[in-house]
């Protein structure tokens, strides 16, 4: 058995909890949409045709902002198609996934949905095949007041108030070449810091996010967000990254080390940024939006141009299992330790496509494995991150050399005490016993915790997975942690991922 020791020091901090880091993603793609969060006729559909069982569950996801509408769907979308009385909405080819879209949900839907089940709207706007005057045009049907033509029109389809959506994003991937209207680094940058003048000019409190690079092995990484934020630096708040991963070749123990890409992925990303802004002498910090990031088994999707175009298809609708739940608890708890720099974070996709919550049309919603890490870390992370001291065994990945068999965070919530310890246990043969200093673990001098739950996320049979008929079979159970005066102990399984909370004193 590993061994992994843990000593938190209230000195040594990361920075707040961002509750943006919780945040998910709704694009028009595959059933997402239509069939996932919407669905006029289903037994459990509201008097606007969203399903409230899955609403239930987004609200137990504990998701906190979603971005919309796109992904690669909002490069050709005519944002216009979306709005008003829904006889009178055209039908449309979506480019990007080859689909048939009706357009019965568009930008007042997705916002009432969105305040249904109460998460903040992150718009994205179509600097594709489209530019300025369209991006300027939606943002004024959604947060300018009535007056002008277009907050006029909103107030017509019955929304006489703002919308009031504070975050943007600036296009979607333009680096890709399987964007629809890709463009060069210099060409996005342009299009970008122009758009974003504009869009100041109607409200100079946006936060506003440019587009990085779709991923770390993009041939331009690296330059593409130099030249970006050297024409856009003063005007944007944030810059995106998007990664996706899986066992390439079945390699799993690099697929269990995955947060070692997202961790160098953000450093490069943030030095970059800090690059910009020493040479222009400014003491701005450009922040990440990490707005697209899941585990997606990509080689098993052929490509959008191999896919036959219909209504609502059923499109990378990959099941998870127990492992992919343990690397997504690792990258969530990636995602805290950079809370410093990262802002926000969109895991994708929220419901079918490659989503923690799926659903069957006219039937059941239920709880994929990677729901719970992500569930119990949004709603136990509160607070301060701390910057955890760990000295543990490695193990060897051929992707990223060796790394740590152990990762650990820890949050603590100043206002209740709460200490909340998220780790993840990346062999897959060799257990790790875990010894945490917690004497003095928030600076009040020796402080005496009381376990108040440990639970645990593994299974003798990695390959399980959550189904419509057995919608339960991996979930968290109850670990083994114990503390003995200072010093918390617990068991940690090969291939597991745990939610360790404490409480000053006594259990409340």
């Amino acid at each position: 058995m590993g061994r992994a020791t843990v000593r938190l020091d209230p000195a040594f901090t990361v920075g707040p909890v961002r509750p943006r880091t919780f945040g998910s993603f709704v694009e028009h793609m595959g059933r997402c949409v239509y069939t996932g969060i919407y669905e006029p006729g289903h037994p459990e559909a509201d008097e606007l045709g969203f399903r409230s069982d899955v609403a239930a569950l987004v609200r137990e996801l504990g998701v906190t902002t979603v971005r919309y509408p796109g992904g690669n769907f909002v490069s050709n979308y005519r944002w216009e198609d979306g709005i008003g009385p829904k006889a009178d909405r055209p039908t449309q080819l979506d480019l990007a996934w080859r689909s048939v879209e009706t357009n019965q949900v568009g930008t007042d839907d997705f916002v009432d949905w969105a305040r249904g089940v109460g998460v903040e709207p992150m718009m994205a706007v179509n600097l594709g095949t489209r530019g300025v005057q369209e991006a300027i045009d939606l943002l004024l049907y959604c947060n300018a007041e009535t007056g002008t033509s277009w907050p006029d029109l909103r107030a017509k389809h019955g929304h006489h108030e703002p919308h009031d959506v504070r975050v943007w994003c600036l296009g979607n991937e333009m680096d890709g070449p399987w964007q629809m209207g890709h463009k060069t680094a210099e060409e996005y940058a342009r299009v970008a810091e122009e758009t974003a003048r504009a869009m100041r000019r109607v409200d100079p409190g946006l936060e506003l996010v440019a587009c990085g690079s779709s991923n770390r092995g993009m041939p331009t990484f690296g330059t593409w967000e130099r030249v970006v934020l050297e024409r856009c630096f003063d005007l944007v708040d944030h810059i995106s990254a998007h990664a996706y991963y899986e066992p390439v070749d079945g390699d799993v123990d690099s697929f269990l080390a995955s947060g070692e890409d997202m961790h160098r992925f953000i450093e490069s990303v943030v030095a970059t940024a800090d690059h910009v802004a020493a040479v222009k002498g400014s003491d701005k910090r450009i922040t990440v939006s990490f707005d697209e990031w899941n585990v997606w088994f990509q080689e098993r999707f052929h490509g959008e141009n191999s896919l036959e175009i219909r209504e609502a298809p059923e499109l990378i609708e990959d099941v998870y299992d127990v492992t992919d739940a343990v690397v997504v608890g690792s990258l969530l708890i990636t995602l805290l330790q950079h809370t410093d720099r990262v802002a926000m974070a969109c895991q994708a996709q929220l419901v079918n496509v490659i989503a923690p919550i799926a659903t069957r049309p006219g039937g059941g919603a239920w709880r994929q494995t990677i729901f719970h890490p992500f569930a119990l870390t949004a709603q136990h992370a509160r607070g301060t991150v701390l910057r955890p001291a760990v000295a543990c065994d490695t193990i060897d990945t051929s992707a990223y050399g060796p790394v740590d068999q152990v990762v650990v965070t820890a949050t603590h919530d100043p206002d209740t005490g709460d200490l909340a310890v998220f780790v993840v246990n990346r062999s897959r043969t060799e257990a790790a016993e875990l010894v945490l200093d917690v004497a003095d673990a928030v600076g009040a001098g020796p402080t005496a915790y009381t376990l108040v739950e440990h639970l645990a996320l593994h299974d003798d049979d990695t390959s399980a997975t959550n189904t419509e008929a057995n919608p339960d079979r991996v979930t968290p159970r109850p670990g083994d942690a114990s503390v003995d005066g200072p010093t918390l102990t617990a068991t940690l399984p090969p291939t597991s991922w745990h939610c360790i909370r404490l409480t000053e004193g006594t259990v409340r």
